[in-house]
């Protein structure tokens, strides 16, 4: 299937590792161009084949605007923007401070909401617009341990389902994949970095193993393709069935 991305320029965000770098190179794999940012300086584009990069923490207000702008100057325009961060830190609500909720604020929401203003105008005089935001099954289903995660992420769902409102009469289309059981460094993170804790969340698994950031990527790639015109405002979970009964 020729998903129509030859060519499409596209800015992915927290494209070192991870999910992030996983769009990015299946992006690239279908021809399309696209243009990186990590907080990572040392983070090399040239490694997975990206037209450019810029060294960005998207958390800091006026980074997102300098990074559409580089990312606009190299590539000529823009069609597809994938918003992706780090996850915030682990931890109950009762051990979060303030400072710890500003933070993630910054980070999770925040982040998005300046992105989406930076690259709007450029994604206007796009035929084949695309927003895709990497996000998480805790919009449906909140995770112990998570309470700034669950919450900020609920904010950013709402915000991917508004704009599919807003933007459907400009036939930009806006989505969101939310991972749940794939295999990055964030899950390694969250059981400690146990093999024995990882085989035993992959064998509770409908699927009896955890999912791979290159299928998890599969799904973003194919919701900025052509054949996705008349898909919006959806939130998929690429979580091997794991929550299968949670709408």
């Amino acid at each position: 299937m020729d998903l129509g991305l030859n060519d499409r320029r596209a800015v992915v965000t927290a494209a070192s590792k991870g999910l992030g770098r996983a769009c990015a190179e299946t992006l690239i794999a279908e021809g399309a161009r696209v243009f990186i940012s990590s907080r990572d300086p040392d983070a090399a584009a040239n490694e997975i084949g990206a037209a450019g990069r810029l060294a960005s923490d998207v958390s800091k207000p006026g980074e997102p605007e300098r990074l559409i702008e580089a990312a606009t100057a190299t590539l000529g325009g823009l069609d597809i923007l994938i918003v992706n961060a780090g996850g915030p830190p682990l931890g109950t609500f009762q051990d979060a401070s303030l400072t710890a909720w500003e933070g993630a604020f910054q980070l999770t929401l925040m982040s998005a909401v300046r992105l989406v203003q930076a690259a709007l105008p450029h994604l206007k005089r796009s035929d084949q617009a695309r927003i895709v935001f990497i996000g998480s099954i805790v919009v449906r289903q909140p995770i112990g341990n998570l309470a700034l995660s669950n919450a900020l992420r609920a904010g950013v769902s709402g915000l991917a389902k508004t704009l599919s409102l807003e933007l459907a009469g400009e036939r930009i289309t806006v989505n969101t994949v939310a991972a749940a059981s794939i295999l990055t460094d964030r899950i390694r993170h969250l059981t400690g970095g146990s093999e024995d804790a990882l085989k035993d969340m992959a064998d509770r698994q409908p699927m009896r193993r955890m999912g791979t950031p290159q299928e998890f990527a599969a799904a973003c790639v194919f919701l900025c393709s052509r054949q996705a015109a008349y898909i919006t405002g959806q939130t998929l979970g690429v979580d091997g069935g794991s929550l299968v009964g949670v709408h």
